[in-house]
């Protein structure tokens, strides 16, 4: 039960990270000369935005990884959490301007989506909810 309230929490940091991640690139090219004037430049620093990538790649690891060999066993969220990573990453290093500000926060939208789904599996394995349970076999779940 523990660490389904573990997971839970971090699901709920995971999904609101990714998505101020997404808003935080979505808006900087837009506010980049005003950071500054408000004390925010930092904001728009690529030290700032990597710690911040490196940050949710370890809530999710840590979130999604283990929720899928604790629990549900579904490779849906890994998936998304990948292809999120791999959109953040190649957005930054390979892309610039607009299509920059397009990839990148795409990529944060679908990690934010990738923790919703892995919240709703935890939840539908251990409590037989039905949302996302489609022709889902809970041999994994022992019975009494």
């Amino acid at each position: 039960m523990a660490t389904k309230k573990m997971g839970s929490r971090l699901d709920s940091i995971g999904m609101t990270a990714s998505t101020l991640c997404a808003i935080h690139c979505a808006i900087i090219p837009i506010l980049i000369t005003f950071l500054p004037l408000a004390g925010l430049g930092f904001l728009a620093n690529p030290w700032f935005e990597w710690s911040m990538i490196i940050l949710a790649l370890l809530l999710g690891v840590s979130s999604i990884f283990l929720s899928y060999f604790r629990t549900h066993h579904r490779a849906l969220p890994l998936f998304l959490l990948v292809v999120g990573f791999a959109l953040i990453i190649a957005g930054h290093l390979y892309l610039k301007g607009w299509i920059e500000a397009i990839v990148v926060p795409s990529g944060g939208l679908t990690i934010a989506f990738a923790h919703f789904i892995n919240f709703k599996y935890v939840g539908v394995c251990n409590n037989g909810d039905q949302f996302f349970h489609l022709k889902h076999n809970h041999g994994h779940v022992k019975r009494h």
